[in-house]
């Protein structure tokens, strides 16, 4: 009978209950004092952190937007000038067929026509005529006009 006794006697935990956890996986802290150190996160650092990374990386991606927006608007621009000097071109004084790939002279006379010309701005030599350089062009397969070198002083406006 004393055997019955041992075995129906309850185990006492001699710690005290508020201190001991059931589940001590779950706890969000260490449960005893060989635990590994758990150290809570600073929000308002990593908040921080993530904010200049963002800023970072949305600055570069704005910047290359920028630089290509700015390379689209240098094309247009070139673009636009090759329509302009292209209907200057063909509305000036040609006395040949022009063919693609040649280069010419674009000039300017005095009663404000234009003409075509095989001859270069320094090629005229003795012979100078009274033409305003306008611009040294080529023409393209698609029949407009790439301009080669241009007199700064004239204003392509149609």
């Amino acid at each position: 009978m004393k055997k019955k006794q041992k075995s129906e006697k309850k185990f006492v935990n001699p710690i005290d209950s508020d201190k001991v956890s059931e589940n001590p996986h779950s706890l969000e802290y260490g449960h005893h004092s060989g635990s590994a150190l758990i150290k809570p996160e600073d929000q308002g650092k990593l908040k921080s952190r993530s904010l200049n990374a963002m800023d970072h990386q949305t600055d570069m991606q704005l910047g290359q937007i920028y630089e290509q927006m700015q390379l689209l608007a240098d094309q247009a621009q070139r673009l636009s000038e090759r329509k302009k000097i292209s209907e200057f071109i063909y509305t000036a004084e040609a006395r040949f067929e022009p063919f693609i790939n040649h280069t010419y002279h674009l000039y300017k006379r005095e009663d404000s026509s234009f003409l075509l010309s095989l001859i270069g701005p320094k090629q005229w030599g003795k012979s100078q005529k009274n033409f305003d350089f306008v611009a040294t062009v080529k023409l393209l397969a698609d029949h407009t006009w790439d301009i080669l070198e241009k007199n700064e002083g004239f204003e392509f406006n149609a």
